[in-house]
């Protein structure tokens, strides 16, 4: 009867296990965090140190068969300190709305588990020729010829209704940073830290 019962028991854990990496899931959350930014200037005629920026937005999950596709939309703040032989130190701001569009795997299950993914990334940056809205109307219409590109790469842990997740963003794009007297082609890369909630 114990061989029974325990035989039954397993049985039902696997078959949870399974469902719960089967089944279509669709999942719509919020997220919020911050990022360690840095410029890469092939030149190496100034170098950057890292500082804090954030970034916040929206995220959706699509999952099925132990695979996710994960688009998100958030604004994100990049700062760099810049250190020139030319002059004083100054700080470098690259705010812009950011479109992700991630790939990746799922393990776990009873809402606890683990996440791995990457994908290309669509920046659309704000800036004196670009407002917030003309960003956000690039970003929604897909306008991938306004917007820099960068691949990015995490891993993420979900406990319900929460997720933590680490990731890196290696530029592609050349980008202008103009520091008063000289302008620069440098690539933004970054490792940012989000927490994100479900309310769908």
């Amino acid at each position: 009867m114990k061989k029974l019962i325990l035989t039954l028991g397993i049985a039902l854990a696997v078959t949870t296990i399974s469902n719960a990496q089967i089944l279509p899931k669709v999942q719509v959350g919020i997220k919020g965090g911050v990022n360690l930014s840095s410029l890469s200037n092939s030149g190496s005629t100034f170098s950057s140190e890292n500082r804090a920026g954030y970034l916040g937005g929206l995220w959706a999950r699509f999952g099925a068969l132990g695979f996710n596709f994960q688009p998100e939309l958030y604004i994100t703040s990049k700062n760099v300190d810049i250190n020139n032989s030319n002059g004083p130190a100054r700080n470098a701001k690259f705010t812009s709305i950011d479109v992700p569009l991630l790939l990746g795997g799922k393990i776990g299950a009873f809402g606890l588990g683990g996440r791995f993914y990457a994908g290309p990334l669509l920046s659309f940056a704000i800036n004196k020729d670009n407002n917030f809205g003309s960003a956000v109307g690039n970003a929604a219409r897909f306008d991938y010829k306004s917007s820099n590109f960068a691949i990015t790469a995490g891993a993420g842990i979900d406990i319900r209704k929460i997720s933590i997740d680490l990731r890196y963003e290696a530029g592609l794009t050349k980008q202008n940073y103009f520091d008063g007297s000289t302008n620069y082609k440098t690539r933004v890369s970054l490792f940012n830290l989000s927490l994100g909630y479900a309310f769908l």
